[in-house]
């Protein structure tokens, strides 16, 4: 065409905007050619490049004689990418749908919706969808025959998954591992560093559809696996106790209930367990309230129990004798120049010897043995026998108790200790300082960590007995021990603590719950704490019963006692453990005599 039919201004007009637009795409492209290569060049990189991390398979946690309690199972996350599904393969939804037990309608919207709206700064925007769950915790049978159907796009990421093979079975002591992969509470928790084991990595690349393409890996560090852990509950001695306290349950409908069973010689616990508990396999189903373990968190007055502290204390001092009388009678009494007012007993006394004192559990008398032995000495002795610290069991949600230091007492502490009050203290705790009795006198710290152990069963950690300190000494404990073995024989039923060819030894309490800042007449807390056999002490049983329900009082010797015995006697059979010298020569052996203290 001519230029004479093209106007100058119109030409020139054309030529400067061409030659602007040309200026801008090449303006666009220096800058991202050469201005911001580099950065562009990384972002391509990120995309291209996959850096995947493989889980590291979780230790096992077995029992004493290597029963498993949590291991760990690879499972599927099935998923659908519904941009990749075929048309050909809707047909077959119906068989998928069967398979992992869901309703088609769920089924076939997820793997049909292949858009969705999102909420953006300037309004709704439409994005794709490239992932949607189908079904979680696939079993490697049922992934196979999802897989044989032949779906494009249905595919899926495997990955670990913690399990509990018996269930509720000593959940309190194993915690659980929760949604995130985090260990909650427990062994669990306290042995995370153990059995978590090391996570891998692979890098690699992908294509435009964000597939990987293997050939191309370039780096591949593989999992290590956890270490497992033995601990030194044993499943069936866990299995007793459980079931007693089901039976607890339906009979008395207690706040709560705990027992505890352990090796006074070596501290481990062979058993633990509490109600209300839960299931570590679907702990989202119980409330958070029933993971406590209300063996180390929570706190009541021991009562009674208490009283072998200060019995302990003046037998190991030598200021009383067994033989000693304690006018049991008298309500006031003058401590260092000051009038002392006793406590109540439950019923009246008259003059008791110190031995009679403790296998008649009389308040006023005990508070007088107290007296004897001083408030410092009774501080000292209560805090050697673990009350007011920590176990260290586990060292997971422990607390320490109440334990007032001595310039907190006021004037009726001294009378009010020796019974159980104005002193607070766990399950646990209670538990230890019978097994100070038990064990000649020393405190062993609680063990429920047996080892730690590798693929081939060579132990890597071990974690033996740890005793903590001397309390008292042999002949004073077993005095102590001698006194305790009697006091189920002055029970009117003497039946409830002990068996024929078998001597229980221990001591039962009742104490009454603070309701409102007050002491409640109808609630309370019943508590057995004692070992068997009473000669050569094999085991300590410790049960807490809180607020049960019975008509009148539920005293510890009432519903405590016979769940110790119950739980004594399947020890008896299980462990085949012999019958007992006669009951006059059970302490012969530790020289234990009635005159010589």
């Amino acid at each position: 065409m001519s230029r004479a039919f093209v106007p100058t201004a119109r030409f020139a007009w054309v030529t400067a905007c061409v030659c602007v637009a040309f200026g801008v795409i090449l303006t666009r492209l220096f800058f991202l050619h050469v201005w911001d290569q580099g950065r562009l060049l990384q972002i391509v990189e990120r995309n291209r490049q996959k850096f995947e991390v493989i889980a590291a398979s979780r230790g096992d946690v077995v029992d004493a004689r290597g029963n498993v309690l949590a291991t760990t199972r690879s499972v599927v996350e099935l998923g659908v990418d519904p941009q990749s599904v075929r048309e050909t393969d809707l047909g077959k939804l119906g068989k998928l749908a069967q398979m992992l037990k869901l309703p088609f309608e769920e089924v076939e919207k997820k793997v049909t919706t292949k858009i969705r709206y999102v909420d953006g700064p300037e309004g709704s925007e439409i994005r794709k969808v490239y992932w949607r769950e189908l079904a979680d915790g696939l079993d490697e049978g049922t992934y196979q025959k999802v897989l044989d159907l032949g779906i494009k796009g249905v595919y899926g990421n495997r990955k670990y998954e913690r399990v509990y093979p018996s269930g509720s079975q000593a959940a309190h002591v194993l915690g659980f591992v929760n949604k995130e992969g985090s260990a909650v509470m427990g062994v669990e928790q306290k042995m995370d560093f153990y059995l978590r084991g090391q996570d891998g990595w692979r890098e690699s690349e992908r294509d435009g559809g964000r597939r990987e393409l293997p050939q191309f890996r370039s780096r591949e560090v593989e999992p290590t696996g956890g270490l497992h852990v033995e601990l030194t509950i044993d499943s069936m001695v866990q299995h007793i106790i459980e079931q007693e306290l089901a039976r607890i349950n339906q009979e008395y409908a207690p706040e709560y209930a705990t027992i505890i069973v352990s090796e006074p010689s070596t501290g481990f616990i062979l058993g633990l367990a509490n109600s209300p508990a839960f299931n570590p396999n679907e702990f989202w189903k119980s409330p958070v309230d029933a993971h406590r373990n209300r063996a180390i968190t929570d706190v009541y007055e021991p009562g009674s129990t208490f009283k072998m502290v200060p019995f302990g204390g003046a037998i190991n001092e030598k200021v009383v004798r067994l033989d000693d009388e304690i006018d049991c009678s008298v309500s006031t009494v003058e401590y260092r120049g000051q009038p002392v007012k006793l406590p109540k007993d439950h019923k009246p006394m008259d003059t008791l010897s110190v031995h009679d004192v403790i296998v008649r559990s009389s308040n006023r008398g005990v508070a007088q043995i107290a007296m004897k032995l001083g408030s410092e000495r009774l501080y000292d002795y209560a805090q050697a026998f673990g009350f007011g610290e920590k176990t260290g069991f586990l060292g997971v949600g422990e607390v320490s108790g109440t334990l007032h230091p001595l310039r907190a007492w006021d004037r009726l502490t001294i009378s009010r200790m020796p019974m159980g009050h104005a002193v607070s203290a766990t399950p646990m705790q209670v538990h230890y300082s019978t097994s100070v009795v038990a064990n000649q006198g020393i405190l062993m710290e609680p063990r429920i960590v047996r080892r730690v152990f590798d693929e081939t069963n060579e132990t890597v950690i071990d974690f033996g007995p740890h005793p903590k300190r001397r309390v008292m000494s042999g002949a004073a404990a077993s005095t102590v021990a001698g006194v305790l073995a009697k006091v189920g024989s002055a029970s009117k039923n003497s039946g409830k603590n002990s068996t024929k060819g078998y001597q229980f030894a221990g001591k039962s309490g009742t104490s009454q719950k603070i309701i409102n800042g007050r002491y409640s007449r109808q609630h309370h807390v019943a508590s057995f704490s004692g070992f068997f056999p009473a000669s050569q002490p094999r085991f300590v049983i410790t049960v807490v019963i809180d607020d049960p329900k019975c008509t009148g009082t539920g005293y510890g010797s009432r519903v405590a006692a016979p769940v110790f015995r119950s739980v004594a006697q399947e020890l008896i059979r299980y462990y085949g453990i012999q019958p007992e010298p006669e009951t006059e020569k059970l302490f012969a052996w530790k020289g234990w005599n009635h005159d010589r203290i």
